[in-house]
Protein backbone atom coordinates (compact mmCIF):
# COMPACT_ATOMS: atom_id res chain seq x y z
CA UNK A 1 0.00 0.00 0.00
CA UNK A 2 2.78 2.44 0.90
CA UNK A 3 4.60 1.48 -2.29
CA UNK A 4 1.48 2.32 -4.36
CA UNK A 5 1.14 5.66 -2.58
CA UNK A 6 4.77 6.52 -3.30
CA UNK A 7 4.24 5.70 -6.98
CA UNK A 8 1.14 7.90 -7.09
CA UNK A 9 2.98 10.84 -5.49
CA UNK A 10 5.86 10.45 -7.96
CA UNK A 11 3.41 10.29 -10.87
CA UNK A 12 1.60 13.44 -9.78
CA UNK A 13 4.93 15.24 -9.27
CA UNK A 14 6.00 14.43 -12.82
CA UNK A 15 2.70 15.68 -14.23
CA UNK A 16 2.81 19.08 -12.53
CA UNK A 17 6.38 19.91 -13.56
CA UNK A 18 6.41 22.79 -16.09
CA UNK A 19 7.04 21.77 -19.68
CA UNK A 20 9.57 24.58 -20.19
CA UNK A 21 12.28 23.78 -17.63
CA UNK A 22 14.79 26.16 -19.19
CA UNK A 23 15.33 29.53 -17.58
CA UNK A 24 14.60 31.81 -20.53
CA UNK A 25 11.29 33.60 -20.97
CA UNK A 26 8.55 32.85 -23.48
CA UNK A 27 8.54 36.57 -24.39
CA UNK A 28 11.58 38.63 -25.37
CA UNK A 29 12.40 42.24 -26.20
CA UNK A 30 13.62 42.16 -29.84
CA UNK A 31 16.80 44.03 -30.68
CA UNK A 32 18.08 45.46 -33.96
CA UNK A 33 20.24 48.17 -32.37
CA UNK A 34 23.88 48.42 -33.36
CA UNK A 35 26.43 47.48 -30.68
CA UNK A 36 30.09 48.21 -30.17
CA UNK A 37 31.81 45.05 -28.92
CA UNK A 38 35.12 44.60 -27.09
CA UNK A 39 36.45 41.25 -25.85
CA UNK A 40 39.66 40.73 -23.92
CA UNK A 41 40.98 37.25 -24.56
CA UNK A 42 41.92 34.61 -22.00
CA UNK A 43 45.53 34.26 -23.15
CA UNK A 44 47.62 35.95 -25.84
CA UNK A 45 46.75 34.86 -29.38
CA UNK A 46 49.55 34.40 -31.94
CA UNK A 47 48.36 35.98 -35.21
CA UNK A 48 51.61 36.13 -37.19
CA UNK A 49 55.39 35.88 -37.33
CA UNK A 50 58.24 38.10 -38.49
CA UNK A 51 61.86 37.22 -39.25
CA UNK A 52 64.34 37.75 -36.41
CA UNK A 53 66.89 35.22 -37.67
CA UNK A 54 66.01 32.65 -35.04
CA UNK A 55 63.86 29.56 -34.79
CA UNK A 56 60.28 30.20 -33.63
CA UNK A 57 60.24 26.83 -31.84
CA UNK A 58 56.99 24.90 -32.11
CA UNK A 59 54.61 27.86 -31.96
CA UNK A 60 51.94 28.18 -34.65
CA UNK A 61 49.25 30.61 -35.76
CA UNK A 62 46.32 30.42 -33.36
CA UNK A 63 48.30 29.22 -30.33
CA UNK A 64 47.41 31.02 -27.08
CA UNK A 65 50.34 31.92 -24.83
CA UNK A 66 49.37 31.69 -21.15
CA UNK A 67 52.69 31.50 -19.27
CA UNK A 68 56.36 32.47 -19.46
CA UNK A 69 58.88 30.61 -17.30
CA UNK A 70 55.91 29.02 -15.50
CA UNK A 71 54.49 32.45 -14.54
CA UNK A 72 50.89 32.95 -15.71
CA UNK A 73 50.31 35.86 -18.08
CA UNK A 74 47.01 37.04 -19.54
CA UNK A 75 47.76 40.18 -21.55
CA UNK A 76 50.31 41.67 -23.93
CA UNK A 77 51.15 44.16 -21.20
CA UNK A 78 52.02 41.26 -18.86
CA UNK A 79 54.12 39.67 -21.60
CA UNK A 80 56.11 42.83 -22.37
CA UNK A 81 56.69 43.53 -18.68
CA UNK A 82 57.98 40.00 -18.08
CA UNK A 83 60.29 40.09 -21.11
CA UNK A 84 61.69 43.46 -20.04
CA UNK A 85 62.44 42.11 -16.58
CA UNK A 86 63.96 38.82 -17.80
CA UNK A 87 65.51 39.69 -21.16
CA UNK A 88 69.06 38.93 -20.02
CA UNK A 89 68.26 35.21 -20.03
CA UNK A 90 67.30 35.45 -23.76
CA UNK A 91 65.71 31.97 -23.81
CA UNK A 92 62.22 31.78 -22.30
CA UNK A 93 59.97 28.84 -21.49
CA UNK A 94 56.62 29.47 -23.17
CA UNK A 95 53.38 27.79 -22.08
CA UNK A 96 50.59 27.79 -24.66
CA UNK A 97 47.24 26.25 -25.48
CA UNK A 98 46.56 24.50 -28.78
CA UNK A 99 43.25 22.78 -29.42
CA UNK A 100 42.52 23.06 -25.71
CA UNK A 101 45.70 21.20 -24.67
CA UNK A 102 48.53 22.72 -22.63
CA UNK A 103 51.96 22.65 -24.29
CA UNK A 104 55.43 24.09 -23.61
CA UNK A 105 58.30 25.22 -25.80
CA UNK A 106 61.24 27.64 -25.72
CA UNK A 107 61.52 31.03 -27.38
CA UNK A 108 64.81 32.84 -27.96
CA UNK A 109 64.82 36.64 -27.83
CA UNK A 110 66.89 38.55 -30.38
CA UNK A 111 68.44 41.94 -29.61
CA UNK A 112 68.50 44.25 -32.63
CA UNK A 113 70.97 47.05 -33.36
CA UNK A 114 68.91 49.61 -31.47
CA UNK A 115 68.89 47.47 -28.32
CA UNK A 116 65.28 46.30 -28.66
CA UNK A 117 64.56 42.66 -27.79
CA UNK A 118 62.34 40.94 -30.35
CA UNK A 119 60.26 37.77 -30.17
CA UNK A 120 59.41 37.20 -33.83
CA UNK A 121 55.72 37.03 -32.88
CA UNK A 122 52.71 39.14 -33.76
CA UNK A 123 50.18 38.76 -30.94
CA UNK A 124 46.72 39.97 -29.96
CA UNK A 125 44.86 39.95 -26.64
CA UNK A 126 41.65 41.81 -27.51
CA UNK A 127 39.28 42.55 -30.37
CA UNK A 128 36.85 45.42 -31.04
CA UNK A 129 34.10 45.56 -33.63
CA UNK A 130 30.39 46.04 -34.25
CA UNK A 131 27.38 43.77 -34.36
CA UNK A 132 23.66 43.78 -33.72
CA UNK A 133 21.64 43.08 -30.58
CA UNK A 134 19.25 40.14 -31.07
CA UNK A 135 17.16 40.07 -27.89
CA UNK A 136 16.90 40.89 -24.20
CA UNK A 137 15.18 38.57 -21.74
CA UNK A 138 13.19 40.98 -19.52
CA UNK A 139 13.00 38.51 -16.63
CA UNK A 140 16.78 38.12 -16.28
CA UNK A 141 18.21 41.13 -18.23
CA UNK A 142 20.34 38.64 -20.15
CA UNK A 143 20.90 39.36 -23.83
CA UNK A 144 22.04 37.58 -26.97
CA UNK A 145 23.74 39.11 -30.02
CA UNK A 146 25.57 38.28 -33.27
CA UNK A 147 24.33 34.71 -33.77
CA UNK A 148 27.90 33.49 -34.25
CA UNK A 149 31.18 33.58 -32.33
CA UNK A 150 33.84 36.29 -32.45
CA UNK A 151 37.04 34.93 -33.96
CA UNK A 152 40.36 36.36 -35.04
CA UNK A 153 40.14 37.22 -38.73
CA UNK A 154 43.60 35.82 -39.55
CA UNK A 155 43.58 32.57 -37.60
CA UNK A 156 39.81 31.95 -37.32
CA UNK A 157 40.43 31.07 -33.65
CA UNK A 158 37.60 31.90 -31.24
CA UNK A 159 38.37 34.39 -28.49
CA UNK A 160 37.97 32.91 -25.00
CA UNK A 161 36.43 35.63 -22.86
CA UNK A 162 38.48 37.02 -20.01
CA UNK A 163 36.13 39.99 -19.88
CA UNK A 164 34.28 42.17 -22.34
CA UNK A 165 31.58 44.74 -22.83
CA UNK A 166 28.99 46.04 -25.26
CA UNK A 167 28.65 49.79 -25.74
CA UNK A 168 27.05 52.48 -27.87
CA UNK A 169 28.00 52.54 -31.55
CA UNK A 170 26.14 54.66 -34.13
CA UNK A 171 26.22 53.68 -37.81
CA UNK A 172 28.05 56.47 -39.66
CA UNK A 173 28.07 55.02 -43.19
CA UNK A 174 27.71 51.74 -45.09
CA UNK A 175 29.99 50.21 -47.69
CA UNK A 176 27.61 48.34 -50.02
CA UNK A 177 28.01 44.68 -50.93
CA UNK A 178 28.93 44.45 -54.63
CA UNK A 179 29.69 41.57 -57.04
CA UNK A 180 30.08 38.93 -54.36
CA UNK A 181 32.17 41.19 -52.11
CA UNK A 182 30.56 41.65 -48.71
CA UNK A 183 30.20 45.26 -47.55
CA UNK A 184 30.19 46.52 -43.98
CA UNK A 185 28.71 48.99 -41.55
CA UNK A 186 31.02 51.76 -40.37
CA UNK A 187 30.35 53.10 -36.91
CA UNK A 188 31.29 55.79 -34.45
CA UNK A 189 32.20 54.23 -31.09
CA UNK A 190 31.22 55.64 -27.70
CA UNK A 191 33.37 53.47 -25.43
CA UNK A 192 32.24 55.23 -22.26
CA UNK A 193 28.54 54.53 -22.89
CA UNK A 194 28.44 51.02 -21.49
CA UNK A 195 25.44 48.83 -22.40
CA UNK A 196 26.47 45.63 -20.63
CA UNK A 197 28.93 42.81 -20.07
CA UNK A 198 30.04 39.88 -22.21
CA UNK A 199 30.31 36.57 -20.36
CA UNK A 200 30.11 34.04 -23.21
CA UNK A 201 31.49 33.92 -26.76
CA UNK A 202 29.96 30.81 -28.33
CA UNK A 203 29.37 29.42 -31.79
CA UNK A 204 25.77 30.64 -31.49
CA UNK A 205 26.57 34.22 -30.41
CA UNK A 206 27.73 36.40 -27.56
CA UNK A 207 25.83 36.59 -24.28
CA UNK A 208 25.91 38.62 -21.08
CA UNK A 209 23.98 41.02 -18.86
CA UNK A 210 22.26 44.08 -20.37
CA UNK A 211 22.58 47.17 -18.16
CA UNK A 212 21.11 49.98 -20.25
CA UNK A 213 17.48 51.03 -19.69
CA UNK A 214 15.03 49.58 -22.21
CA UNK A 215 11.28 49.24 -22.74
CA UNK A 216 10.26 45.99 -21.04
CA UNK A 217 6.76 46.31 -22.47
CA UNK A 218 8.06 45.90 -26.03
CA UNK A 219 7.63 42.13 -25.94
CA UNK A 220 7.16 39.53 -28.66
CA UNK A 221 6.58 35.78 -28.20
CA UNK A 222 9.37 33.29 -28.87
CA UNK A 223 8.76 31.24 -32.01
CA UNK A 224 9.51 27.53 -31.70
CA UNK A 225 11.44 25.71 -34.41
CA UNK A 226 8.19 24.10 -35.55
CA UNK A 227 6.61 27.51 -36.05
CA UNK A 228 9.18 28.64 -38.67
CA UNK A 229 7.88 28.26 -42.21
CA UNK A 230 8.78 29.03 -45.80
CA UNK A 231 7.49 32.48 -46.74
CA UNK A 232 7.59 36.17 -45.78
CA UNK A 233 9.34 37.44 -42.64
CA UNK A 234 11.17 40.58 -41.50
CA UNK A 235 14.55 41.47 -40.06
CA UNK A 236 15.09 44.36 -37.65
CA UNK A 237 18.36 46.22 -38.16
CA UNK A 238 20.01 49.65 -38.19
CA UNK A 239 21.23 51.51 -41.28
CA UNK A 240 21.75 55.00 -39.84
CA UNK A 241 22.75 56.23 -36.37
CA UNK A 242 20.91 53.75 -34.13
CA UNK A 243 17.44 53.82 -35.69
CA UNK A 244 15.95 50.31 -35.86
CA UNK A 245 13.83 49.59 -38.95
CA UNK A 246 11.93 46.57 -40.29
CA UNK A 247 12.90 45.10 -43.66
CA UNK A 248 11.19 42.37 -45.71
CA UNK A 249 12.78 39.01 -46.39
CA UNK A 250 11.55 35.69 -47.80
CA UNK A 251 12.50 32.45 -46.04
CA UNK A 252 13.29 29.84 -48.73
CA UNK A 253 14.74 26.89 -46.77
CA UNK A 254 14.87 25.54 -43.21
CA UNK A 255 17.56 23.19 -41.82
CA UNK A 256 17.77 22.43 -38.11
CA UNK A 257 20.64 19.94 -38.54
CA UNK A 258 23.06 22.86 -38.92
CA UNK A 259 24.37 24.48 -35.75
CA UNK A 260 23.96 28.09 -36.90
CA UNK A 261 22.64 28.10 -40.50
CA UNK A 262 19.05 27.06 -39.81
CA UNK A 263 17.20 29.59 -41.97
CA UNK A 264 18.08 30.49 -45.58
CA UNK A 265 16.43 33.69 -46.80
CA UNK A 266 16.38 36.21 -49.63
CA UNK A 267 16.28 39.96 -48.98
CA UNK A 268 13.25 41.33 -50.84
CA UNK A 269 13.12 44.85 -49.38
CA UNK A 270 14.02 47.40 -52.06
CA UNK A 271 15.13 50.05 -49.54
CA UNK A 272 17.55 47.66 -47.84
CA UNK A 273 18.96 46.43 -51.16
CA UNK A 274 19.46 49.99 -52.40
CA UNK A 275 21.28 51.01 -49.23
CA UNK A 276 23.41 47.91 -48.55
CA UNK A 277 23.36 45.71 -51.65
CA UNK A 278 22.40 42.81 -49.36
CA UNK A 279 23.87 41.46 -46.14
CA UNK A 280 26.81 43.49 -44.80
CA UNK A 281 29.22 42.96 -41.91
CA UNK A 282 27.79 44.37 -38.70
CA UNK A 283 24.31 43.07 -39.53
CA UNK A 284 24.94 39.78 -37.72
CA UNK A 285 22.49 39.35 -34.87
CA UNK A 286 19.64 41.28 -36.51
CA UNK A 287 16.50 39.56 -35.20
CA UNK A 288 14.23 37.70 -37.62
CA UNK A 289 10.48 37.88 -36.94
CA UNK A 290 7.66 35.94 -38.57
CA UNK A 291 3.95 36.15 -37.75
CA UNK A 292 4.75 38.48 -34.85
CA UNK A 293 7.17 36.01 -33.23
CA UNK A 294 10.96 36.25 -32.89
CA UNK A 295 12.26 33.13 -34.64
CA UNK A 296 15.96 33.75 -35.22
CA UNK A 297 18.85 36.06 -36.03
CA UNK A 298 20.92 36.88 -39.12
CA UNK A 299 24.30 35.10 -38.96
CA UNK A 300 25.98 34.80 -42.36
CA UNK A 301 25.78 35.99 -45.94
CA UNK A 302 26.02 33.84 -49.06
CA UNK A 303 29.34 35.11 -50.45
CA UNK A 304 28.41 34.48 -54.08
CA UNK A 305 25.14 36.41 -53.66
CA UNK A 306 24.90 38.85 -50.75
CA UNK A 307 21.15 39.26 -51.28
CA UNK A 308 20.86 35.84 -49.64
CA UNK A 309 21.62 35.15 -46.00
CA UNK A 310 21.46 32.59 -43.22
CA UNK A 311 19.86 32.82 -39.82
CA UNK A 312 20.09 30.81 -36.61
CA UNK A 313 16.99 29.64 -34.73
CA UNK A 314 16.24 31.79 -31.67
CA UNK A 315 15.74 28.57 -29.66
CA UNK A 316 19.36 27.56 -30.27
CA UNK A 317 20.54 30.95 -29.04
CA UNK A 318 18.34 30.77 -25.93
CA UNK A 319 19.51 27.25 -25.13
CA UNK A 320 23.13 28.36 -25.49
CA UNK A 321 22.51 31.31 -23.16
CA UNK A 322 21.68 28.81 -20.39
Amino acid sequence: MNFKRRLLILFLTLIILPLNTLAYSNYLVPGGENLGITIKSEGILIVGFYDVNTKISDLRLGDKINSINDINISSIEDMLKFIDQNKKSLTLKIGYLRDGKQNYTTLTLVKDESGVYKTGLYVKDSVTGIGTLTFIDPETNKYGALGHSITDSKTNVKFEVKDGKIFKADVSSIDRSLDGKTGEKNAKFYFDTNYGTISKNLETGIYGTYKKDYDKKNLVPVGSMDSIKIGPAIIKTTLENNIVEDFDIEIVNIDFESQTKNILFNITDSKLLAKTGGIVRGMSGSPILQDGKIIGAVTHTVISDNTKGYGISIIKMLESME
